[in-house]
């Protein structure tokens, strides 16, 4: 029995449909069902994802509105290089805090209703700072504008448990990277419309007329063409068990390398080409827009090699190639030499993209994995590891926004102290080559040899986690 148009009647499976709702629901989805996926469940969920992509695009440029705004806000403004990491790091902060909730919201209200709220919400921020863009505003006012800013942030959570529930397991890597590239590359699209403003000669207030009706655009299509999963719910037991599950941690741990390197560089990847090379903001502009870009188009790439290869293999050799980019940075920046700092920077952004997928891919494949390991199998198996990793992916990107804050804080502590961004890279040199040993030792190194039937068991369960 099917629904397209999820007018609150039941879209396949044969089990008991939830008691009705109101509004536009499907009240049952079993994409894991391969008749029902290639007759009806595959167009509905490419449909949701396409306009999930639009909503979360929009939202990020939101979000990193203020690493454009920072570029047009020149000596008369009398805000200092360290004001603008601050200020970046705190439109970093809230869109991470805001992450929490907006997972919970999806089941709350509905992933078509929450996507027309979350996108009529980045109306505040983005009128607020049309009304006080201007010299002679004080710092503390554009901190508040920018903690507004914030919520576009949450955005990619709320989308990101959407679209989870839609897809089926083998195809999760896929869908997850395209929702999250789509919408990373908001960064990148934001940066290229403020250059063609400056370039022309415009001020920021231009730029947010720009997106204030693209937002309510936004909105209507969610409206239009979007549904709600009546299957999903918000199971309080699974976040508590989410928050227990030590892998739950790892993963946050590793996506505070990947994502939170990605949004951390897209606000100061400017601000450190201006203040470390003097470059004016047009130049920056010219040169800030390309990192964000490949890095958010690799990010499906890096889904599907994982869905290929194993996320962990990918986000192992992902890690060891972003130590390597930012040791190249170091030396960059003691040769002053601004071609090999620039190119070497836009391959991390690149690098941070891929494993933003292959990372994201890992968490429905660990709690899999570990329903696999518990004994459970068939659909068990599959209600498990989709309840687990649904209930922990708001907590990871939250953890994992928070990269970006450390990030944008850490270079305004090297260029306070010594008026460079090299100890901010060497710090972040550190910080990969740890991850990458988690990556090792947690999901890829076998155990020596089992000893009794127990570590039999762990030998099973740590080598399927290579597959993840």
């Amino acid at each position: 029995m099917t629904s397209d148009t999820a007018t609150g009647t039941a879209v396949g499976g044969d089990g008991p449909a939830p008691t009705p709702r109101p509004g536009p629901w499907i009240q049952t989805w079993d994409p894991e069902d391969e008749t029902f996926w290639a007759t009806t469940g595959e167009r509905i969920a490419r449909r949701n994802l396409f306009f999930s992509v639009l909503s979360e695009h929009v939202g990020f440029s939101v979000w990193t509105l203020w690493s454009v705004l920072v570029l047009f806000m020149g000596p008369e403004y009398g805000l200092t290089p360290a004001d603008k990491f601050l200020l970046t790091s705190v439109v970093t902060l809230v869109g991470a805090v805001a992450r929490v909730p907006y997972t919970f919201a999806v089941a709350v209200f509905g992933g078509r209703n929450w996507t027309i709220v979350s996108a009529g919400l980045l109306l505040v921020p983005t009128l607020a700072a049309f009304a006080v863009m201007r010299p002679g505003t004080s710092f503390a006012t554009f901190l508040w504008i920018g903690l507004l800013a914030g919520i576009g942030g949450g955005n990619f959570a709320s989308s990101m448990t959407n679209i989870n529930a839609f897809f089926p397991m083998r195809h999760k890597g896929w869908a997850l990277g395209l929702n999250a590239g789509g919408g990373n590359i908001g960064v990148p699209v934001i940066q290229l419309v403020a250059l063609a403003i400056i370039g022309a000669g415009g001020g920021p207030r231009l730029l947010l007329g720009i997106y204030i009706p693209l937002i309510v655009v936004v909105a209507v299509l969610a409206a239009l063409f979007m549904d709600n999963l009546a299957s999903v719910k918000n199971d309080t037991g699974a976040a508590r068990d989410a928050v227990r599950e030590g892998h739950t941690w790892i993963m946050s741990f590793l996506y505070v390398g990947t994502f939170g390197s990605f949004i951390g560089y897209s606000f100061a990847f400017g601000q450190v080409l201006t203040t470390q090379f003097g470059r004016t903001p047009l130049q920056a502009a010219y040169l800030t827009f390309i990192g964000p870009l490949l890095g958010s188009l690799v990010r499906p790439l890096g889904g599907r090699l994982a869905d290929r290869y194993g996320g962990a293999r990918i986000t192992l050799w992902t890690y060891v190639a972003m130590a390597a980019a930012t040791a190249v940075l170091i030396v960059a920046g003691q040769l002053r030499s601004f071609a090999l700092f620039t190119v070497t920077f836009v391959v991390l952004f690149a690098l941070t993209g891929l494993g933003n997928g292959s990372t994201y891919k890992m968490i429905p494949g660990i709690f899999q994995a570990r329903a696999l390991a518990a004994g459970l199998t068939g659909e068990a198996a599959v209600r498990y590891g989709r309840r687990l990793s649904g209930a922990s992916m708001g907590l990871i990107g939250a953890v994992g926004a928070l990269g970006g804050v450390g990030i944008n804080l850490a270079f305004r502590q090297s260029f306070l102290s010594s008026g460079t961004g090299t100890g901010a890279f060497a710090a972040f040199l550190a910080f990969y080559a740890v991850c990458l040993v988690v990556t090792w030792a947690v999901y890829l190194r076998r155990p020596a040899a089992p000893v009794a039937a127990g570590a039999a068991t762990e030998e099973k369960q740590q080598l399927s986690h290579a597959r993840v």
